[in-house]
């Protein structure tokens, strides 16, 4: 009996999806083969899938986060995290990335979600998928979690994040890599010597390429430009 609507009345499945429709303004229309959409439930498994892609996306995006933010002294400190709390519990004036911490746990429980939604989707035997509530409590409840940690980081973090733009500055400047920029100019055996010295004598790149004479100072600060390699 299970997808042949047997015992229903004919005009059942319209009815209450044109009463769905009234309600939430959102379009139902009954499943073109019920035996089908009792079965399997490859929609919901692939919402959940979309959601896991979404934790997937906001895991990397408050990792970035929490480590430019960690320091000031022994970290990154590229990012100033907003104090939304009065330190560490054992550290007076540490900033903890609490917001950070709060969205990457949610995100965990996500993955979880989604792994317990696949294999009950799997569990679709014959006619009949028996697993659909676990499958719609896991849906709802990630749908829930996402909206808060992601509203929370918003107003908690995002909003009020600033750069360490003294930190970053510095960070460019004595960054070695930017030598990439001098090799169409200067040859990549000359760019890699100027790197290598840079690091062996504690200089900047630019000290190091003066030092080699493989550029004046002039052509240096002409030719290294990092805003053009940002497209700015």
């Amino acid at each position: 009996a299970v997808g042949t609507g047997l015992n229903c009345h004919p005009d059942f499945a319209a009815a209450v999806c044109a009463r769905l429709h009234a309600e939430l303004g959102l379009p139902f229309h009954p499943a073109d083969n019920p035996f089908a959409a009792l079965a399997g439930h490859e929609a919901l498994q692939q919402l959940s899938a979309a959601l896991r892609g979404l934790a997937m996306s906001l895991i990397k995006i408050a990792n970035d986060i929490r480590w430019m933010g960690s320091g000031p002294r022994a970290g990154l400190g590229e990012l100033h995290l907003p104090e939304n709390e009065p330190g560490s519990s054992i550290m007076p004036g540490k900033v903890n990335p609490t917001q950070a911490e709060a969205l990457t746990m949610v995100c965990v429980q996500i993955y979880g979600n989604d792994a317990a939604i696949a294999f009950a989707a799997s569990q679709g035997n014959f006619e009949l998928n028996v697993y659909k509530p676990l499958i719609a409590y896991n849906i709802l409840q990630s749908i829930a979690l996402l909206g808060d940690a992601v509203r929370s980081f918003s107003d908690h973090c995002l909003r009020d994040l600033q750069p360490a733009e003294d930190q970053l500055r510095q960070n460019m400047e004595e960054s070695l890599m930017l030598v990439t920029a001098l090799t169409p100019v200067i040859g990549y055996e000359r760019a890699a010597a100027a790197a290598q010295h840079a690091h062996r004598e504690g200089c900047t790149l630019r000290a190091a390429v003066l030092h080699l004479g493989h550029l004046s100072a002039e052509e240096f600060d002409r030719y290294m430009r990092p805003e053009r390699m940002l497209g700015l």
